[in-house]
């Protein structure tokens, strides 16, 4: 059983589009966020309960939505909703490149990380597009990539980031490992003023690409190949770890 959630939200194209694609090859079920949770990171709910609502659409049953983040969904999935773990992990199909710095905020990205922490093979996939709505060739690829993921396995708590351009499958150039880059949203933020003379803010941006180095996820989706990066929890900086030690630390 493949489980695939999302954090665009239960009723969202991405995500059908991809249940679509993968149910032709594997038994798949739904466990994804009600509503939209997207850019709530690895968030998980600890001050209110979980709803779970049974959805059955044309007499056919499609999983549970649930009213919180993608970790939630993952982690209530494993341990409650499933009789037995899943054998893979898809989260997507995003709308929205996921590269660079901006990992850190995918609540995408989350999902198929907090299914790395519990020991499950997990990849995330995104479309590099808030506007384009034809999802086919991000959900071929998952079906193509995903029986590997599974015959191959994943060394132990790494997911994958796979980022696809959004162009026609005639305009891909391949697909390529990258590893994560360092570009991020520069945010600006449209000052606005409700009907009560009340101030308000509206957080916009745009992604600053700004790679050194050649081989990043944001370099080559631009170059319409699609990226795969392996990512990993941990994220300590063992570079520093001996520099750190040097320090004269008094307590």
């Amino acid at each position: 059983m493949i489980l695939i959630t999302n954090d665009d939200g239960f009723n969202a194209r991405g995500i059908r589009a991809l249940r679509a694609e993968i149910s032709q090859a594997a038994a798949v079920i739904m466990v994804a966020p009600e509503t939209e949770q997207s850019a709530v990171g690895h968030a998980i709910t600890l001050s209110s309960p979980l709803k779970v609502r049974k959805v059955v659409e044309d007499g056919e049953f499609l999983g549970y939505a649930v009213n919180g983040t993608p970790a939630d969904c993952v982690k209530i999935a494993v341990a409650v909703l499933l009789d037995k773990p899943p054998e893979l992990v898809i989260s997507g199909i995003n709308q929205g490149g996921n590269m660079g710095t901006c990992v850190i905020y995918s609540g995408t990205v989350s999902a198929a990380t907090e299914a790395a922490t519990m020991g499950i093979p997990a990849m995330a996939v995104s479309l590099n597009s808030f506007e384009s709505q034809d999802f086919s060739v991000a959900a071929a690829f998952a079906r193509k990539i995903f029986p590997v993921v599974m015959e191959k396995g994943l060394p132990e708590g790494v997911s994958l980031n796979i980022n696809v351009p959004a162009v026609p499958a005639s305009e891909i150039k391949g697909a390529v490992v990258t590893r994560q880059g360092k570009s991020r949203v520069i945010e600006t933020f449209d000052k606005r003023t409700d009907p009560r003379n009340n101030t308000y803010y509206w957080m916009a941006g745009e992604m600053e690409m700004n790679e050194a180095e050649e081989g990043t996820d944001c370099e080559l989706v631009g170059k319409n190949y699609i990226s795969i990066t392996p990512i990993h929890y941990d994220l300590t900086h063992f570079k520093s770890l001996d520099t750190l030690k040097e320090w004269d630390i008094k307590i």
